[in-house]
């Protein structure tokens, strides 16, 4: 019975033992608790600790940190220090009114606390003013905190030659920055939020470089030129960059490498991920493959797209534009006349040939698109219209250029037998061409020897208007214009000559 009472006893001793403790370290925080008072704390958009509250947590991890995880350890990340992790984060979520999503960034924020409390042992007990090893006895302030054992084998590891060179490389880089930081132990989160508040502005967040220059301006307020030029090329940087740029434009600015997982000029408990920044990386040979069949099937589509507008038949509002022709459903097989139409932007007659309707007929080697037969263009009725389906071998692009050679056209833009028009199938707007004597007073087309001879061009007229498909055209590699010169007639010369 006896027993049981001092053990009770004793335990109560332990209890008051560690809330003593506590209370000198965070007595505001360890009181609250005792009285019921939960502190809320808050967050900025990106995730980082900001006030009210923000330095309070950061101090009262600090403290727990040093009381619960010994000195000598190295690797945060060792799994022996799980149950001393959990406890801390107990602790915190007695004193503080915090979601468990937080409890990451809190123990990175422990982790790095006790660095920072290594460093400053090492710095403040363990060297002189050169930098020299000292050996030193362990501080009585510590003394609740650190055990004799463990501070012996701290200054051994600092004594150790590779725990040396590693130091020296690292106080080499930090003893001289190009661009100190100046805020003291006031963060990026705190700092933007003074900076945002000051302003009365209504945004979330500012800019990386925006942060990065205010937190190099001391106490004068005036922030150095060195500074202020790399400020400036941010600015610069920021209206030619795109948003989507995996790169930094403060990484940019500087010209240094940015390294996985960090976000430049935002602070502490930024990384891509909360920025939702995506991590640009070389893509996989199964990724190029999917991005190539991707971009074959879409090929493919705009391919069946543009032959079925092809086969679309448009034609204008105006009854003057209209083409007054009727297309043989079935193009008959073997080698045939015939007129070749576009159907966009309007539908038009752009030249003659012949069509080629032959079993197994190959254009230049390859087979014919699905859809279309060979034609042979003997005619550039509209000699800039772009051709269909261009050449490759011949590079012919529009129908004055495929003059003479041999080119796909859609089966349903091809109408057969212009030449075989008869006396008795005149009607409007279908001509009949006449063979006549040339006159003396007509030009000749070119210089070339033939028969003295010309195209008169006869019609039957109504007494509605007379359509004709076409006032422009080109034989080979001359040109000729349509003149009406009577009621009845219609005759073609020459007008120019390319």
């Amino acid at each position: 019975m006896a027993d049981d009472q001092h053990e009770e006893v004793s335990k109560k001793v332990s209890a008051e033992e560690e809330i003593r403790r506590g209370i000198t370290v965070m007595r505001r925080v360890v009181q609250g608790r005792s009285r019921g008072i939960i502190l809320d704390v808050y967050w900025n958009n990106q995730g980082q600790l900001i006030e009210p509250n923000g330095h309070t947590l950061t101090s009262f991890i600090g403290a727990l940190v040093r009381n619960e995880i010994p000195i000598t350890c190295d690797d945060w990340r060792n799994k022996e220090l799980n149950e001393s992790k959990e406890k801390i984060w107990s602790e915190i979520k007695r004193c503080f009114n915090i979601e468990e999503e937080r409890r990451g960034f809190c123990m990175k924020l422990a982790g790095k606390l006790l660095r920072g409390f290594r460093t400053f042992l090492s710095s403040k007990f363990l060297k002189d003013a050169d930098g020299n090893f000292v050996d030193a006895e362990l501080p009585k302030k510590y003394e609740s905190l650190i055990s004799a054992e463990e501070w012996e084998a701290f200054k051994s590891k600092r004594q150790d030659p590779v725990f040396q060179r590693i130091s020296a490389t690292n106080r080499e880089r930090a003893s001289s920055p190009a661009y100190p930081y100046r805020k003291g132990r006031v963060g990026y989160g705190r700092l933007e939020q003074s900076m945002l508040q000051k302003e009365e502005s209504s945004e979330t967040s500012l800019p990386a470089h925006v942060l990065w220059k205010e937190a190099r301006v001391g106490k004068s307020g005036v922030p150095q030129e060195e500074v202020l030029h790399v400020y400036q090329k941010c600015e610069e940087l920021s209206q030619s960059l795109s948003p989507d740029d995996t790169k930094g434009i403060l990484s940019r600015a500087l010209d240094v490498p940015e390294y996985s997982g960090r976000v430049r000029g935002k602070g502490f408990g930024v990384t891509p991920t909360s920025l939702s920044i995506k991590k640009g990386k070389a893509p996989s040979n199964r990724e190029l493959h999917a991005r190539l069949e991707a971009m074959q099937a879409e090929l493919d589509a705009l391919r069946r797209e543009r032959e079925a507008s092809a086969s679309t038949v448009y034609r204008d509002a105006s009854d003057k534009n209209n083409i007054n022709c009727t297309f043989q459903p079935n193009i008959p097989e073997g080698i045939s006349h015939c007129q070749l139409y576009l159907s966009s932007p309007y539908y038009r007659m752009v030249g003659k040939g012949k069509v080629h309707n032959v079993s197994g007929v190959l254009l230049h080697t390859r087979e014919l698109p699905g859809g279309c037969l060979k034609v042979s263009v003997d005619i550039a009725v509209e000699p800039n219209a772009a051709l269909p389906y261009p050449s490759d071998d011949s590079d012919a692009t529009t129908v004055h250029e495929a003059v003479g050679s041999f080119v796909a056209w859609p089966t349903n833009l091809i109408c057969v037998g212009y030449e075989e028009f008869c006396e008795e199938q005149c009607h409007k707007g279908v001509i009949l061409v006449e063979k006549t004597h040339r006159d003396k007073g007509t030009p000749l087309w070119g210089h070339t020897k033939g028969n003295s001879t010309e195209e008169k061009i006869t019609t039957s007229v109504e007494e509605e208007d007379l359509q004709i498909p076409m006032d422009m055209g080109s034989l080979g590699n001359r040109s000729f214009q349509m003149i009406m010169t009577s009621a009845e007639e219609i005759s073609s010369q020459q007008v120019s000559q390319r």
